[in-house]
């Protein structure tokens, strides 16, 4: 007889009732990813066991009738991963995106994870996974508000008022103890105001909306940019105050000093040098690097302005104590995060963990006993 496999299916309200929004927690899951990946105790897909995903983008034209064409933001991505310490498991996001969705009544990607035993290859669950994206994305600055802000900021600069920069929001408040102010820019003004509003019901801090950019990134000690990839903003150098934290969860732009002024910190250097490897392997390296969060930084290495990424500082390597974060109350930081599965990996395995403890999700059976066995 051939071994019965089950795994626990969890549907969007079951991660709920799970814990897939509980902010604080998540941050403390992802740093404990964040050591892993340090110490290389993770792998993730390509050669180089460091790629984003693989990605399917669609043609401009075709001749097949049934065949998707391009369209914004419209693709599908497979996002593999092994974490390992207390996780010690293999998963992978799966994500059909398309901007048309919202006019369907459905989120731009429709996003799903599954985690399976890193032996056996048998599913272990099956989750909902839009939830468990947008509180990993919103983790990931939330460790960097807590590990590279100076003492007790009390005025965080949100640029770029949509789903993503709520996510981090949600996060980045848990770790600013002393929160009193919140000053929101979006190219929508109206999005900007909305925002604020959320904000100030959620948190009870002082907000503002603005349409003056250079302005909300003077104001804010901790600044989360969450804008949009077609239209990346620009920013200044001169713009930041001394000792503020530049959160770079969306892409932008900006003028030399920015970079070369700043230090520089890494959610994986290993990642980062992976997304290199593509810009390469594309023929059009600069038309790559204008796609991605850290392509001005790679331009500028490039030059010999920046040094190689292997030089660089992943948070890792902060939150461990084996290179440096912020030196004083004045540096000027920039970090820097593309998104890894194993942010994914590890927040579902939670989420998962905790649904079965409390007997959330339904149990489906793949087999009784594989015919193949």
């Amino acid at each position: 007889m051939g071994k019965r496999t089950e795994f626990l299916y969890l549907s969007e309200p079951d991660t709920i009732a799970a814990g897939v929004l509980d902010a604080a927690r998540s941050v403390d899951v992802l740093e404990e990813v964040f050591k892993l990946v340090s110490q290389g105790d993770y792998l993730m897909g390509g050669a180089n066991h460091n790629n984003h995903g693989m990605t399917i983008i669609f043609p401009k034209e075709t001749p097949f009738p049934n065949m998707p064409v391009a369209g914004p933001d419209r693709r599908f991505a497979a996002m593999p991963a092994y974490l390992g310490g207390r996780f010690d498991v293999c998963g992978n996001k799966w994500y059909g995106s398309n901007a048309a969705n919202t006019e369907k009544g459905l989120p731009r990607s429709v996003l799903t994870l599954m985690l399976n035993d890193k032996d056996t290859g048998e599913p272990l669950g099956l989750l909902s996974a839009n939830l468990i994206s947008a509180a990993r994305t919103g983790a990931v600055p939330g460790v960097a508000a807590r590990h590279l802000a100076k003492k007790d900021p009390e005025v965080c600069a949100v640029i770029g008022c949509g789903a993503i920069n709520k996510a981090c929001m949600t996060a980045i408040a848990t770790q600013m103890k002393k929160l009193r102010k919140v000053i929101c820019f979006d190219l929508f003004l109206n999005k900007a105001q909305e925002f604020a509003a959320w904000v100030k019901e959620t948190t009870g801090a002082e907000t503002e909306a603005s349409d003056d950019l250079a302005g909300v990134v003077r104001a804010g000690e901790v600044i989360s940019v969450a804008a949009s990839r077609l239209k990346p903003l620009h920013l200044e150098s001169s713009w930041l105050q001394k000792g503020s934290l530049l959160m770079l969860t969306g892409p932008a732009k900006g003028d030399e000093a920015l970079w070369t002024g700043t230090k520089i910190v890494f959610d994986n250097t290993k990642l980062q040098e992976a997304y290199v490897e593509d810009a390469i392997s594309s023929g059009d390296k600069e038309g790559y690097y204008a796609g991605v969060i850290g392509g001005p930084i790679y331009s500028l290495i490039d030059q010999g302005k920046l040094p190689p990424l292997n030089q660089g500082t992943s948070i890792g390597d902060v939150i461990l104590g084996t290179k440096p974060g912020r030196q004083s109350e004045d540096d000027r930081i920039i970090f820097v995060t593309c998104g890894m599965a194993v942010y994914d990996v590890a927040w579902g395995y939670e989420v998962l963990e905790n649904a079965r403890k409390k007997s959330i999700g339904q149990k489906l059976v793949l087999w009784e006993s594989p015919e193949q066995a």
